[in-house]
């Protein structure tokens, strides 16, 4: 009797950054967008903006803060290598690679914008593999890491 068994998937030579500050750099970014599109909307898109200016949200508020949520977070990726959230709280996004060594060129425009929609669809970043990159990762060919990784690795590549 044979076994057929399956071989995991390759893990990158480097390490991810945790969930714990992902998670607030993402609200970091999303906090940024809200105040952004209160430049435009007024108090209303800001966090609870129509309770605290005592007016009706209108349906497409919301769409408008993702719009800047995506712009935000994809230019400023392509940019200086993360979002605003994720600068602020020392992470960077970088190509991955498992099969080579570290590629330290900056995301190009499609694969950062990619990358952001999916994040924005939300399932793909709670679906991942063990090294913690999530599905919109593994579909932009990207990867999270701390900025201390980022200096170690990535910096001595560029």
């Amino acid at each position: 009797m044979t076994s057929s068994a399956t071989s995991a998937p390759p893990t990158l030579p480097y390490e991810t950054a945790g969930w714990g500050r992902r998670v607030l750099a993402l609200f970091v970014d999303w906090l940024a967008s809200s105040l952004v599109a209160s430049v435009f909307l007024g108090a209303r898109a800001l966090p609870f903006g129509s309770l605290i200016a005592g007016v009706d949200p209108r349906p497409t508020d919301n769409l408008w803060i993702l719009v800047v949520f995506v712009v935000q977070t994809a230019v400023f990726t392509m940019v200086g290598g993360g979002s605003f959230g994720k600068l602020v709280t020392r992470l960077r996004t970088v190509r991955a690679s498992v099969t080579g060594g570290p590629d330290a060129r900056p995301l190009d425009p499609l694969r950062s914008i990619a990358r952001q929609v999916l994040v924005v669809l939300v399932v793909p970043p709670l679906v991942f593999r063990a090294d913690r990159r999530g599905l919109h990762d593994l579909a932009a060919g990207t990867a999270t890491v701390t900025l201390q990784t980022y200096r170690a690795v990535f910096r001595r590549v560029g």
